[in-house]
């Protein structure tokens, strides 16, 4: 009898607890990262002798703010962009993980001249994008812009840092 009143106990505690686990999810809250201006970059038709547009931009040098890049933004202005420079000229390629904002890539080589596009990448897709040549700078911007700019292999960037 009393196994029975121990075995139904810890049925009942068993169950109790079971009850009570509580099964939502924890959501973890983060700050929303704001546009740090760090320069401004011109952009240069071919040859360049006319500016097509004028940037305030963000720079990714390290390897965290290389890899992380624009990932975790809300949204991007049309006078914005993050400016990648790389330690070596070489073929890179990029990709929209934990990327909300659709952009244009845009791969530029060591002489600042645009060799490659990437347009419309879309948001969280992990697909390479590759620049298809060797580089030292990318320029992310919003998607469309390149387009709406006209941009083509051979135009050219400047910039300056703060």
């Amino acid at each position: 009898m009393q196994k029975l009143i121990f075995n139904f106990w810890s049925l009942f505690c068993l169950l109790a607890i079971i009850g009570c686990k509580n099964n939502s999810k924890t959501v973890i809250k983060t700050d929303a990262i704001e546009f740090t201006k760090e320069g401004e970059l011109n952009v240069f038709t071919l040859p360049k002798d006319s500016l097509l547009q004028n940037l305030n931009i963000e720079i990714a040098e390290s390897d965290y703010e290389t890899q992380t890049g624009l990932m975790y933004r809300d949204s991007l202005e049309d006078d914005q962009g993050m400016l990648f420079i790389f330690p070596d000229v070489a073929i890179h390629s990029f990709y929209m993980k934990n990327t909300a904002i659709p952009l244009d890539i845009i791969f530029i080589d060591s002489n600042f001249k645009i060799v490659s596009f990437q347009k419309n990448a879309k948001p969280f897709d992990e697909t390479g994008l590759s620049s298809q040549l060797p580089i030292k700078y990318v320029l992310e911007v919003n998607a469309g812009l390149a387009d709406q700019w006209q941009l083509k292999v051979g135009d050219s960037i400047s910039f300056v840092r703060n």
